[in-house]
């Protein structure tokens, strides 16, 4: 008798099918309810079949994070900063190999990576500055590309990770982040907000995208029309949409743009969203709310389908059906020496000179003061790994061959702290594991409590009062750090301990403020709001507080003074903590530098005038006067673990800085527009439109050496842009550049930028060394505008002038361009009506949503009128009535008054109530003196209503 062949394997499991035809034969086999089940984002496991339990989201945006420890690469705007995509693809390679290598060893690391954050980077009061690359969406798009595509592989069809960007769409700002809506017109959108996605998508690398938190023109971003209209026109991969962490639930929650959550997943569902990342682990309510949607006819089985296919298509191509070996097991890494390696270079590459008058590099054998708050840190973000190894920047320059001797001092203040029971304690601590209950083992560090396994703080006799370091941070916000270096925190129970290693955590447990009180003060711990009070002899936070007195043990500024006085070179460290004072829900109030930090670098510049400013943080500052008066300033984003190496080898010359600045970094707060303004040409905003001067510009960057750049030609064929320059090192040293490539309209007919980066390229060159470097862009894409009278994209004919050089505000080459072509016709209103949203100018009023789907309209509030200017509108040979579409929910009426400038034209149109916000009605008026060809037209809106359209007769 012969054996019976083994059974084949179901098509599913068959890696020589397509995916489609993989996908479909999984699909069929999941009952109706394990597809609903498949939707959130932890998938449970589906024996009968062979199929695991599956988890979308994996934080991986400049390293692993969240699953222990991984290398940890500098933050994302500081792999902005250095203008290589080169290394950002071997940066995404790098992560991609220790996800992989991660999940071998612990099966909960997810392949399906949240990374990159590509928001453009256009106000730096965002708290989340530190996760995006850039303020120019196209430097974003190449950066992002770059990236994603080591974290996707080479591989023709199975993907080493699957990277979902971050965060759809027009997302800068934390304040009221789920209930604010951004009003985005549409050039902005078409010129600034979807590029900085479109390149990456196009590249084939991302294989889906994350809605953020906010609505968009009064509509929720996961309810988003552009998902289909736009986002998933890209490509024809099956692109995954992930939802943001509990937003599935803001929709009939917070935001309460639906009635109950039933329609408010079915709308997210229809709109484009797959994987619902929603009340945590427990998928129950999620799949409990979508089976009520079915049943209610909110949605049908086809659109669970959509869903769940594109989901399991995404685990089909990380190979998770496919039997034998993944490609990626023999290239899977961890901690290896390429990739300190590659830390190390990524950090040096991020470190931006921003001023220098001959004080750096040091020379060998400098005496050297290192001081600041950040002189001997490495501090981390929301989205780092835990820490493998750390340099800081003390350490880097004690370990340098060329430095002869570093003294040291934190400049923080030295305290004790007396309250009416007696003075503050740290009780012995015992043999406990300094890091038990820290980040480094966390799931999920938002979930983590602080601990309690160490003695809370007491009260006794001044003779065994503890020290404490106190740093203020600025806003009033304070840590206050023990001698053994652990920093007071504060656990579930509401006692106070000295526990923590560093601030951090979702609620941050360590900063505190001093209010007056009284002769005293009272200390408030400002992530349960509570005040620490004594309860049996041991701090605790509660209602009530106890008034206690500082005693300053010693001065940061004196212990400043004096190291600054006995070097030959002072670098003083400053900048932020990014748990503190601007994080993920906390934006910044303000650009400058914390008051305490100003103190310090003057103390140091008093004491000796060889003081440099190194600032390391998450986001801009302006420091005008630290520019004035200073001969040196540096800044690098937080450098991951070989930051201080990194900064080291770069103070002491060993590597020419070479980073540039991905964002302006403007000199005042005055400069800035209003956080929730996102209408960069209207607030001016940004190097594309800022007027003013700012305090270093976008592309800004100094070296060791100096170059010099020649015989820039450029012109357009058969549809690319492709420009040349010769780029030469003029100095003495080896150094990179950063060639850049800007376009600027001569003379535009509608407002274009200053001057817009449509090339970049960073090179290194030896003393004396050349090289021509060649640009080749999408002529469109790099000339064109969105042009509102026609909706469509347009590249209008005319001079343009192309220059190459170090910065946006320092053109070293030029060339002018002419383009031939069609000059964009005026509105054509008299055949085509007008788009209320499509104005051109506009003073008081928002974009809203026409309907709960698609649509935008522009709406007035009820304090003061509104303004819409429409230009070159064709009346054609005369226009005798006006159809005005809109809607009022209050009672009583508006009205919107047409005018066309030039003529004898106005007419009011008086709008009832229609009840509802989505109640359209239409409103009919005669033309007097109807107008005819070309003109300008106005309307005011005066009370709240809401404007849809114009149709003309």
């Amino acid at each position: 008798m012969t054996a019976s062949p083994p059974p084949s394997p179901p098509p599913f499991r068959d890696p020589g099918l397509g995916v489609e035809a993989r996908t479909a034969d999984l699909l069929a086999r999941l009952t109706p309810a394990e597809r609903i089940s498949m939707l959130h984002q932890h998938a449970p496991a589906v024996e009968r079949l062979g199929m695991p339990a599956f988890r979308t989201g994996q934080e991986a945006l400049h390293g692993v994070a969240w699953m222990g420890r991984a290398t940890v690469f500098p933050q994302a705007v500081g792999l902005g900063a250095t203008w290589n995509d080169a290394l950002l693809r071997r940066v995404g390679e790098a992560v991609g190999r220790e996800v992989r290598a991660m999940r071998a060893a612990d099966p909960r690391v997810g392949l399906n990576v949240w990374a990159p954050t590509i928001n453009p980077l256009r106000h730096p009061l965002w708290s989340r500055n530190e996760e995006g690359y850039a303020e120019d969406p196209r430097l974003t798009a190449a950066l992002a590309t770059a990236y994603t595509r080591g974290l996707r592989g080479d591989h023709p069809e199975r993907w080493r990770t699957a990277p979902v960007l971050k965060h759809w769409l027009a997302h800068n700002h934390e304040r009221d982040r789920d209930t604010a809506s951004t009003s985005l017109r549409p050039r902005v959108l078409h010129e600034y907000e979807l590029p900085a996605f479109r390149g990456p998508v196009r590249a084939g690398g991302v294989a889906g995208v994350m809605p953020a938190y906010n609505l968009v023109n009064g509509r929720p971003n996961h309810l988003s029309p552009l998902l289909a209209s736009a986002l998933r026109t890209w490509t024809d991969l099956p692109l995954v949409v992930c939802s943001d962490a509990y937003a599935p639930s803001n929709i009939a929650g917070s935001q309460g743009y639906l009635p109950d959550h039933e329609q408010g997943l079915a709308a997210a569902l229809t709109a484009g969203v797959d994987s619902f990342t929603d009340h945590g682990t427990d998928a129950a309510p999620t799949v409990a709310r979508l089976t009520a949607a079915l049943g209610r006819g909110l949605i049908t089985r086809a659109d669970i389908d959509a869903a769940a296919a594109r989901l399991l298509a995404l685990r089909i191509r990380l190979g998770a059906f496919d039997p034998g070996p993944d490609p990626f097991d023999d290239e899977a890494a961890f901690d290896t020496p390429e990739h300190r390696a590659l830390a190390l270079t990524a950090a040096e590459q991020a470190v931006v000179l921003l001023k220098n008058e001959g004080l750096l590099p040091l020379r060998p054998g400098t005496r050297v003061a290192v001081v600041g708050p950040l002189a001997d840190e490495v501090k981390l973000d929301w989205y780092s790994g835990a820490l493998l190894r750390r340099t800081t920047p003390l350490a880097g320059l004690r370990a340098h061959r060329g430095v002869a001797s570093v003294e040291f001092a934190e400049g923080a203040d030295v305290v004790r702290l007396r309250m009416a029971s007696g003075w503050v304690t740290v009780p012995e601590a015992g043999d406990q594991d300094a890091g038990a209950g820290g980040q480094a083992a966390a799931f999920d560090p938002a979930l983590l409590g602080g601990r309690t396994d160490l003695p809370p703080l007491t009260v006794g006799r001044a003779s065994g009062a503890t020290s404490f370091t106190l740093t203020d941070w600025g806003d009033g916000v304070l840590t206050l750090r023990a001698p053994d270096g652990r920093y007071l925190s504060v656990a579930d129970d509401a006692r106070v301990r000295a526990s923590a290693e560093a601030p951090g955590g979702w609620v941050v447990r360590e900063t505190f403020t001093l209010e007056p009180h009284g002769d005293a003060h009272v200390l408030r711990h400002r992530g349960s709001g509570g005040l620490v009070g004594v309860a049996e002899g041991e701090l605790t936070v509660g209602e009530r507080g106890e008034p206690l007195h500082v005693e300053t043990v010693e001065r940061g500024e004196d212990a400043v003074r004096a190291a600054a006085g006995a070097a030959d070179v002072v670098l003083v460290v400053a900048g932020n903590d990014p748990h503190i004072n601007g994080r993920e829900t906390e934006d910044r109030s303000t650009l400058a530098l914390p008051p305490r930090q100003e103190a310090l670098w003057r103390a140091a510049h008093a004491a000796n005038p060889r003081t440099a400013l190194v600032l390391v943080s998450s986001y801009p500052y302006a420091v005008p006067e630290a520019d004035a008066a200073l001969p040196a300033l540096l800044w690098t984003a937080h450098g991951g673990q070989a930051a201080g190496e990194a900064l080291a080898r770069v103070l002491c010359g060993d590597v020419s800085p070479g980073g540039r600045l991905p964002q302006t970094w403007y000199a005042r707060d005055e400069d800035l527009p209003e956080l929730l303004d996102y209408d960069l040409i209207t607030a001016r905003a940004t190097y594309l439109y800022h007027d003013g001067a700012p305090l270093y510009p976008f592309g800004h960057g100094l070296s060791y050496t100096t170059f010099g750049y020649a015989g820039l030609a450029a012109e357009v064929v058969d549809g690319t842009l492709t420009a040349t320059v010769t780029v030469t090192n003029t100095g003495a040293v080896a150094g990179d550049e950063v060639a850049q490539l800007y376009l600027s309209a001569v003379a535009p007919s509608v407002p274009r930028p200053h001057r817009w980066l449509i090339g970049h390229r960073r090179i290194h060159l030896a003393p004396g060394e050349s090289r021509e470097v060649t640009f080749a862009v999408p002529a469109d894409e790099a000339l064109g505008f969105w042009d509102v009278a026609h909706g469509r994209w347009c590249v209008e004919p005319g001079a343009y002038t192309v220059a190459a050089g170090a910065s946006s505000r320092d053109p070293r080459a030029t060339a002018e361009l002419t383009v031939d072509g069609e000059r964009p016709g005026p509105r054509p209103v008299s055949t085509a009506g007008l788009a209320a949203a499509d104005w051109d100018e506009s003073e008081g009023t928002e974009l809203v949503d026409t309907t709960r789907v698609s649509g935008d309209a522009v709406a007035a509030g009820p304090d003061a009128p509104g303004e819409l200017l429409f230009r070159r509108c064709d009346f054609g040979a005369g226009a005798r009535e006006v159809r005005l579409r809109a809607a009022r929910a209050e009672p009583g009426s508006a009205t919107v008054e047409l005018r066309v400038p030039g003529t004898g034209c106005r007419v009011t149109l008086r709008v009832p109530s229609t009840g509802d916000r989505y109640a359209w009605t239409t409103v009919t008026a005669e033309l007097p003196e109807p107008p005819t060809g070309v003109h300008d037209l106005r309307l005011t809106l005066r009370g709240q209503v809401r404007v849809d359209r114009l149709h003309f007769n």
